[in-house]
């Protein structure tokens, strides 16, 4: 069973979302995103790796250790109100904290993170999952939060990269999207769904989006809330 996953965010009217380079500036100051981001009440919140990276403290872990770690779910704190989950497949990250704002932090990985990697997470009181053996699953991903964690509402907060990753894998049941008061106009923003090259022609397996709210927000700014309906499986086969 997978929770009820919400793509929460904020953008600029061309669907950016780097604020330093939106105009006028200042179109989102006062926590905008905080503000709704409480009040979508996720049981969890998942990041990519760039965004992850902004919230590391840590410089690197050490490269060796004399233990071995089994390839299975290791959690630091169980029971939390919510949970901060990062994508980190090779293990990049180095987090220097265990939590963000009081949210535990799970790291998503692969199988193939080195036993250096896992001494470091657990030696900072960082939870980590493994989620495929070179590459992420992020169907196993949702299936694995909600069986050892209880999650049954998560929040996807970006990057973009992340975000089409789901969405083009039919993961996403709802966008929650605040458009600001403000432009980017320039080529090489990050966007609310991104790809790679690789992933460029893969398109979603929408058949329905419908909007279920829109509502005009001080400083003129828009939430927009949309249910989405993917293809069922054999569909998106047949179409493939």
């Amino acid at each position: 069973m997978k929770p009820h996953v919400i793509c929460h965010m904020v953008s600029s009217v061309d669907g950016r979302t780097l604020n330093s380079r939106m105009r006028p500036r200042g179109a989102n100051s006062g926590g905008l995103f905080e503000r709704l981001h409480e009040q979508l009440e996720g049981d969890a919140w998942l990041i990519g790796r760039v965004t992850g990276s902004e919230f590391a403290k840590g410089t690197a872990y050490p490269p060796h250790t004399d233990q071995t770690y089994p390839r299975e779910p290791w959690f630091a704190r169980r029971a939390a109100a919510a949970y901060g989950i990062a994508l980190d497949a090779q293990g990049k990250i180095a987090w220097g904290r265990a939590d963000i704002g009081g949210d535990p932090i799970v790291a998503v990985l692969t199988e193939q993170v080195s036993d250096a990697h896992l001494a470091g997470l657990r030696s900072e009181g960082v939870s980590y999952i493994f989620a495929g053996k070179r590459e992420l699953d992020l169907a196993f991903v949702l299936e694995i939060l909600n069986r050892e964690l209880g999650i049954k509402r998560l929040l996807l907060e970006g990057g973009g990269g992340s975000n089409g990753s789901f969405l083009r894998a039919g993961l996403v049941d709802e966008i929650s999207l605040a458009i600001l008061p403000a432009v980017d106009g320039a080529k090489g923003a990050p966007a609310v769904f991104d790809s790679s090259e690789t992933d460029s022609g893969t398109r979603a397996p929408l058949s329905a989006m419908t909007l279920q709210s829109c509502q005009v927000l001080d400083g003129g700014a828009v939430w927009l809330r949309y249910q989405l309906q993917n293809l069922p499986d054999r569909e998106r086969l047949a179409r493939s």
